[in-house]
């Protein structure tokens, strides 16, 4: 009897899998045509817009009424090729025409990263440095302009204003949004250690020691901010209380978009301002620093909590900007077939594991996007 017990509560759990695929398998596809834009593909694994894909694959939004997207395929930009090989195919091979009419036949715009390649990213060898493809494009402006004339939703990402964007192209897009980069960008690092951490950029670590005129010599986790040439670093215990920022939401997001009051963040990010007459900020990032921290953010005129989800006001155009890499965030596409799955979704991350963003993408993310794009559905 006992045995028999054990058996169909075994045989139960195991079926829970396949009644949640089969219930996805049964719910209706939504059409949303969505412009996924994302010049930073560096392999075929799609990663910079992969936590996108995940949730139109998961709410089953489709680009037609009876085909999913496809994340290797549905976006305009760099595609990976076999040996060194790839194709651009962005907007920038787009005329005036062309472009309206994409404006026409699309529901929605997301830039998921518009920082591109550079030689030395692609080749893995010593080529001439420079850029090989990437930044806001005149084309890109175009298309924005065209649809937040037509009141689609828009939705753009660190990193978009940084290199390799051109000051003009940065500047129309600042005007059109009416939000200002103050050029700084920033990202948590577990260890400031050079010789144990080999995520730590070297640029990073030349750039400081030739701007402040030092030794890199950190040890512990950290935050850098940087600006050009310009090398802040925050130190833990030293200048920081809490080593990595965490993003705080308003009871307004948390409404809106089903998401935490606080979670940690702990890739990059970018620092804007906000014309508050046009945007607000229902989500801001905050640095928990020490009082020697706060003297130095001062010195650089750096504030210690700045927007981290940005929004327009009035219903005259729809816009967000994620004052972050919030779509790079290494998650399985598999999980997304199962209607249901956020019920078990802190068995797939770690809280204690900081550079990992899957907490972020399960708990800030994924709610936060799906919710977005269901509002459009609905109205």
């Amino acid at each position: 009897m006992k045995k028999n017990v054990i058996l169909g509560i075994a045989i139960s759990i195991l079926c829970i899998p396949l009644f949640m695929w089969v219930a996805w398998l049964c719910s209706p596809k939504q059409k949303l045509v969505i412009a996924i834009i994302d010049k930073t593909v560096v392999n075929k694994g799609t990663q910079e817009h992969l936590s996108l894909s995940w949730v139109l694959n998961h709410n089953k939004f489709s680009k037609t009424s009876k085909e999913l997207y496809k994340s290797d395929r549905d976006y305009f930009g760099f595609f990976p090729l076999n040996e060194n090989k790839y194709k651009v195919k962005g907007l920038e091979r787009f005329s005036f025409e062309q472009l309206e009419q994409l404006s026409l036949d699309c529901d929605a715009v997301y830039y998921t990263d518009a920082y591109g390649l550079y030689n030395m990213d692609w080749y893995k060898e010593k080529k001439p440095y420079g850029i090989l493809y990437g930044g806001l494009s005149d084309q890109d402006i175009e298309f924005l302009q065209l649809m937040k004339q037509k009141k689609k939703p828009i939705i753009t990402e660190f990193n978009i204003l940084g290199d390799p964007t051109d000051m003009e192209n940065r500047e129309k897009f600042e005007s059109l949004f009416h939000i200002q980069w103050t050029g700084w960008s920033g990202r948590y690092y577990k260890s400031l250690n050079k010789k144990v951490n080999k995520e730590l950029p070297t640029w990073v670590v030349n750039n400081y020691e030739k701007s402040n005129n030092a030794t890199w010599s950190f040890q512990k986790e950290g935050i850098v901010l940087v600006k050009g040439a310009q090398v802040v670093v925050l130190e833990m215990e030293k200048e920081l209380k809490t080593a990595h920022p965490f993003i705080v939401s308003n009871s307004k997001a948390q409404s809106m978009y089903a998401v935490p009051e606080k979670i940690n963040y702990t890739f990059w990010f970018d620092i804007i301002k906000i014309d508050s007459n046009y945007n607000e900020s229902n989500a801001v990032y905050h640095l928990d620093v020490t009082k020697k921290g706060n003297m130095i953010l001062k010195k650089n005129n750096i504030p210690n909590s700045f927007p981290a989800v940005t929004t327009n006001k009035s219903g005259s155009y729809k816009f967000t900007y994620l004052s972050g890499d919030f779509c790079d965030n290494k998650i399985s596409l598999n999980t997304s077939y199962f209607k249901g799955i956020e019920i078990f979704q802190s068995t797939f991350y770690d809280s204690e594991n900081l550079e990992s963003q899957k907490e972020f993408f399960w708990r800030f993310y994924k709610p936060m996007i799906s919710n977005i794009l269901k509002d459009y559905i609905h109205e």
